[in-house]
């Protein structure tokens, strides 16, 4: 069984306006708000730490948004310091203290595994990262261009399901279709138009949204878009 907030899009969440109002919490693990969404597979929900503590084992992937204040991650690797919009992957089994500001706000990803991904070791989403060519929206669900999408994954789960980095395309129309990921999208460049039977909602640069599996919704952009992501879907 799912969970998930009402919106205005069926699969979309404004997660700036889901994360404010947010109570005050010292504890990582079990401070966080109501879920945007949750299932077996993922989690996403906000949280306003404050002060300091200490997480011994984290049992799941993680992917943490800053979206006010500041946030220092400090792991036997090193430490990680996130202003607003900076982003950071931390892998299954990292034990780890955080320190952080009077107003820090953030949204966090958890994907349960049994173990770390592609590193095991917590790092910041590098916004700037060069960029691979990626494949584009299928042919038949386009209405318009094909557009050039490229994309470069910083961290990615031992499944190969969910995944963080950064992603851009050339503008493109894509009809409404079913979505089986949940990804959470941080837009760094241009607008995106969503719209599905009820209603359109539009999302532009510093906006952060969530995508949520279940009837989907169309894609319009008509500018470049460049956006942080982080996703999971299952394979097959």
């Amino acid at each position: 069984m799912s969970t998930v907030l009402d919106q205005r899009v069926g699969a979309v969440i404004d997660i700036r306006a889901y994360a404010a109002g947010t109570v005050p919490s010292t504890d990582w693990l079990g401070g966080r708000a109501t879920p945007a969404f949750a299932d077996d597979a993922a989690q996403v929900a906000a949280f306003a730490l404050r002060g300091s503590g200490q997480v011994s084992c984290l049992t799941t992937d993680e992917f943490v948004l800053v979206l006010a204040g500041k946030l220092e991650i400090e792991s036997e690797h090193g430490v990680l310091t996130l202003g607003p919009d900076d982003c950071a992957a931390i892998p299954f089994g990292t034990s780890f203290r955080w320190s952080a500001a009077d107003d820090m706000l953030a949204v966090v990803y958890a994907a349960p595994t049994d173990r770390a991904g592609n590193t095991s070791v917590p790092l910041m989403i590098d916004k700037n990262a060069p960029l691979n060519p990626s494949s584009p929206p299928a042919l038949e669900n386009l209405l318009g261009e094909v557009p050039t999408c490229r994309g470069f994954s910083d961290y990615v789960s031992a499944n190969a399901e969910f995944a963080c980095g950064t992603w851009d395309s050339t503008p493109y129309h894509r009809r409404q279709i079913p979505y089986r990921q949940v990804e959470l999208m941080l837009l760094l460049a241009g607008e995106v138009t969503f719209t599905d039977q009820n209603a359109s909602v539009s999302f532009s640069t510093g906006d952060v949204c969530l995508f949520v599996r279940g009837d989907g919704c169309a894609w319009l952009s008509e500018e470049y878009v460049k956006k942080v992501f982080a996703t999971q879907r299952p394979l097959g």
